[in-house]
Order: structure tokens, then C-alpha cells, then sequence
């Protein structure tokens, strides 16, 4: 039944809802298809990303996330320059393509110009070899333009929903948090040329199959370049976790997630899938499973371990007492017991980014 949905041309709302349920053998065939996809496209190769979560502090108050500006229990962190730019020595030294600056959202210029310096001097120290992802949050163009000029190339914003009312939903009423807010932003990054990531979040209170058949509808369509999506998990200091009873339960929610990646690849071939770290904190063989469903890009976490364990965005995080060194050995098993290779000193760009701007890749 999988295989005729998949080998009937362009897949309908209620054609993805059928194979975001599937189970047992059904989802197997799914993952294989979608595997075999993956390795035609973008070949039986992972790359990696070198993931610095810098900083907590963050603006926002998003009613999902652990480290939203309220939650007064956080222990707050900014990991200074001089250690952000040994992480990224330390990527290169280990051979990773690239690294993420991720942090909590700010948008005051202190801050701005932080990323712009750590951005150049990345750049510098490295000759060029280390490609540069942002996941710094909604920003203005005129800031997305000046980190873009400095050497950033790639930004992941995810959407977490596509749909508006259930966004806002997760977020307070007030200007900081607007839907339309995060759609110019993603239109920004697009204009201004970066290779642009979003994604969402899967088993969310409220959500249904068709919202996600939506969400992957709505991710084709603007067309980006690399996604990176996963189950929510909840963390319990936020305004989210009162609605526990509303949940999925865990293991659907992975499965679901699971089932989002291979109907993703299916549905944009050519494109970067993140296999993501709460998948994880559900089964410590998530991020393998995603692997074999179609994604392609894992992100070692490089950040300072005594940082590690106040970065924490949902509850149970896994491998927040592990060094950087653990977190690489860890991998580099786990990835060559899947049956793929990793790719040394690889920016691992989308070819999606390159025909979609008609550009010859670099790299």
C-alpha cells in the first residue's frame, strides 16, 4: 500500500496523513523508500555540523521552551568569544564542515555585533574552511544582510507550525511573537541568499495529522533549503506542559517524526534533513533510526560541557554531560553502524540552494 502511494505522482494532504501513520512493516517500507532516496540524491554520506549553543538568554517567551526570558530557575550563560572561537578550532581539528551558532534570542546590538566578529574570525582562522549556519532567531533583514556579508551562509529558522492560530497558540499575544513576524524573516533569508532551514514540531497539544501533512506542505512550497524537525518535548517550568493530557503519547510522536523525515525526502529529494537530537531523548537510537528514514545531517554538540546542561529546551536532553570528545566518538559508532559515511571536511551544501538560485556549488 506504501509503495503505490508513493509511485502515484505528487502526494495529496490526505495521501501524507496515510503514510505519517504508518506502523510496523508499512513504516518499514516507508523508511526504506525514503532511504534509498536519500542515498540517490544525496548519496550514503552524513555530514556533520559542529553545534555551539552559546548563550541562554533569550527575549522571547515562548511557552514551549525551557529557556524562555520568564523561567527565573534557568542558570543563565553567554560563553564568551575566545571559547566560542576554540569550539570552532576544535571543529576543524576533528575535520566537521561546519558549525552552528545557536543561542537564545537577542537583537540588541552588542549582540549583533558578537556574531558579526565570531562570524569574520571564523572565517579567518579557519582559511575559509569551515561553512557557518546561524539559528539565532527572527532578526531584522538589515542584520541578515550584515551576517550574511561576513561569511554566515546557512540559517535555520524554524517554523514549529505552519499553521497561524495553533503558532500563536504556543507563543503570547503581543508584537515580540507574531506568525507574520516569523514568515518575513524566512522571506528575508531566502532574498537575501542564504541557504534557508525551518522545520517543526511534531505532537504538539492541539495538532493533528492534518496540520502536519500541512507543515510539510507548506515547507515544499517556500521551498527552503535544509530542515530540521523533531518531536516536541516538553519541559515542565513552561505554560505548555499544563496541557500534558493533550499530548501524544512519546512513542507516537517519534514514530511520527520518524515518518515526517522519509515523507520529507520523498516529497524534496535534493534538500538537507537534520536528524534531530529530541528524537534522542525518546529512544537512544532516534537519531540512527533518522538516518535510515532519509536524513543526512547530524550535529555533534561542541559547546562547552559545563554550559551544556543549562541549554536545555525540553526536559531530558540527552548527552549534556558528555565532552565534546565523547559526543564525536559516540557518533562516528553509531553512524558507521547505520551503514553510512561521514563526510570529512565537507560543507555538505543542498544542491536544492544551488539549482533553486541557479548557482554552481563551491564546494
Amino acid at each position: 500500500m506504501i509503495d503505490d502511494i508513493i509511485h502515484k505522482g505528487s502526494l495529496s494532504p490526505d495521501k501524507i496523513c496515510q503514510l505519517l501513520s504508518a506502523t510496523g512493516s508499512e513504516q518499514k517500507e516507508l523508511h526504506r523508500a525514503a532511504n534509498n532516496v536519500a542515498v540517490t540524491y544525496r548519496g550514503n554520506i552524513v555530514y556533520y555540523r559542529g553545534l555551539i549553543e552559546f548563550s541562554n538568554i533569550c527575549i522571547k517567551n515562548c511557552y514551549y521552551c525551557g529557556i524562555r526570558k520568564e523561567n527565573k530557575d534557568v542558570v543563565r550563560y553567554d560563553v564568551d568569544e575566545a571559547e566560542i572561537l576554540a569550539a570552532a578550532r576544535y571543529a576543524l581539528k576533528n575535520r566537521f564542515g561546519s558549525v552552528v551558532l545557536q543561542s537564545g534570542e537577542r537583537t540588541d546590538t552588542a549582540f549583533v555585533e558578537k556574531i558579526n566578529r565570531l562570524i569574520t574570525k571564523i572565517k579567518e582562522e579557519s582559511n575559509g574552511r569551515l561553512g557557518i549556519t546561524l539559528s539565532l532567531g527572527e532578526q531584522t533583514e538589515a542584520t541578515y544582510q550584515r551576517w550574511f556579508n561576513s561569511g554566515a551562509h546557512r540559517y535555520l529558522l524554524r517554523i514549529e507550525t505552519s499553521d497561524a492560530r495553533l503558532y500563536q497558540s504556543l507563543h503570547p499575544d503581543d508584537e515580540l511573537h507574531r506568525f507574520s513576524n516569523r514568515l518575513d524573516a524566512l522571506n528575508n533569508l531566502k532574498k537575501i541568499g542564504y541557504q534557508t532551514g525551518t522545520g517543526v514540531m511534531i505532537g504538539l497539544p492541539g495538532q493533528t495529522l492534518a496540520n502536519l501533512a500541512d507543515d510539510l506542505l507548506y515547507i515544499k512550497n517556500t521551498d527552503v533549503d535544509m530542515v530540521g524537525m523533531g518531536p516536541y518535548i516538553e519541559h515542565d517550568n513552561t505554560p505548555l506542559t499544563a496541557q500534558k493530557k493533550h499530548l501524544w503519547p512519546l512513542e507516537v510522536r517519534f514514530n511520527t517524526a520518524l515518518n515526517m523525515v522519509a515523507v520529507l525526502r520523498l516529497m524534496m529529494p535534493d534538500i538537507n534533513i537534520a536528524a534531530a537530537t529530541a528524537l534522542q531523548a525518546i529512544d537512544p537510537m532516534g537519531r540512527e533510526k533518522a538516518l535510515k528514514a532519509g536524513a543526512n545531517i547530524i550535529m555533534p554538540n561542541i559547546t562547552p560541557t559545563e554550559n551544556r546542561k543549562h541549554y536545555l529546551l525540553y526536559d531530558n536532553k540527552p548527552c549534556t554531560d558528555e565532552s565534546a570528545d565523547d559526543c564525536l566518538s559516540c557518533l562516528n559508532m553509531r553512524i558507521s553502524l547505520v551503514g553510512k559515511e561521514t563526510g570529512w571536511d565537507e560543507w555538505g551544501d543542498s544542491p536544492h540552494y544551488f539549482k533553486r538560485c541557479e548557482k554552481s556549488p563551491p564546494h
